[in-house]
């Protein structure tokens, strides 16, 4: 059924002619900003009158955390450049995903369908979001103080897990909310020794949304703009990817087969939900809890990297 706000159900995908299955593709006026145009000046609005106290929660990590990074992603590099002896400029190489990020439309393309809306993988980039900018009502679901997740292994985070934190919560996810999940992972790696971080890179396994096309589903339905979490890639990890050549693989058109496989292939080419990762929500989980309220203006500025594949969310949340 169509929801009460105009927007199709999941199982009304897709709207347009020889678009694939559970794909969102032409519901936008624009293709290149997805899920982002939920963003209208009204959510912006909704989000500044959650502002209440004026208590600010910046949600990135330091650029050289975690350390080492994850994925093969390489340590940033950062020079301090002297100009004069009263001046200096400072440099600095660094993979826009080894800290926290927003995967951008670039970072996955489906392995049967290719890039969000069709488009060639060009006109997808990170500049496209710079120009209009992330600011709108934040709302965190903060599963681990609702159940215990185990941050060492691969737990999947359900729908009734999100279900249940929010009416735990009393919190009502609105239309082009960002949503935040918190996982406890990050906690977790900060209370762990060296050792056990220096391991990560090679057995990292974590807590993550379940995957599966009921995780999907869910998502699209409740329309938010955009899902961060403060996990190392939103989903449970590891992924369950085919480890040969995945052309072998024809059924991943199915949006149901690649679901069970990744939800990347799902989230990000087939319905334009960007997605955030390493995302720092203690501090304003605590803060929420404290209130007894779920909700903050939150704002991002990504980089104004042309043709850019991801960023640094340079995040918000303002209570």
């Amino acid at each position: 059924m169509p929801s009460a706000h105009g927007l199709p159900s999941y199982d009304e995908l897709p709207v347009r002619a020889g678009a694939p299955a559970g794909a969102s593709w032409g519901v936008w006026d624009d293709d290149r900003l997805g899920c982002l145009n939920l963003l209208t000046p009204e959510r912006a609005l909704a989000g500044i009158a959650c502002a209440r106290r004026g208590r600010v929660f910046p949600l990135d990590l330091d650029l050289a955390e975690p350390d080492p990074p994850l994925f093969g992603r390489r340590s940033p590099v950062h020079e301090v450049l002297p100009r004069t002896a009263l001046s200096s400029d400072d440099q600095v190489l660094f993979n826009t995903q080894t800290s926290t990020q927003w995967d951008g439309f670039r970072h996955e393309r489906s392995p049967v369908h290719g890039a969000y809306g069709g488009l060639p993988e060009g006109e997808h980039s990170i500049d496209r979001w710079a120009q209009r900018g992330i600011v709108g009502r934040g709302v965190l679901l903060d599963v681990a103080r609702h159940r215990p997740v185990d941050a060492a292994a691969s737990d999947p985070i359900t729908v009734e897990d999100l279900e249940a934190t929010m009416a735990a919560q009393g919190v009502a996810v609105e239309v082009g909310d960002v949503l935040l999940v918190r996982t406890g992972w990050l906690s977790w790696y900060r209370g762990v020794d060296d050792s056990t971080r220096a391991a990560l890179p090679g057995s990292l396994r974590a807590p993550g949304l379940a995957r599966g096309e009921a995780m999907v589903r869910f998502l699209w339905d409740l329309h938010v703009a955009a899902v961060a979490a403060d996990n190392p890639a939103l989903e449970q990890y590891p992924m369950a990817r085919p480890t040969d050549d995945l052309a072998n693989h024809p059924e991943l058109a199915d949006p149901a087969a690649s679901a069970a496989v990744s939800l990347h292939w799902n989230l990000l080419p087939l319905l334009g939900l960007p997605l955030g990762e390493l995302f720092d929500l203690d501090a304003l989980a605590a803060d929420c809890a404290a209130e007894g309220t779920w909700d903050c203006l939150f704002t991002s500025a990504p980089l104004h990297l042309r043709a850019g594949v991801a960023t640094p969310p340079n995040a918000l949340a303002i209570r």
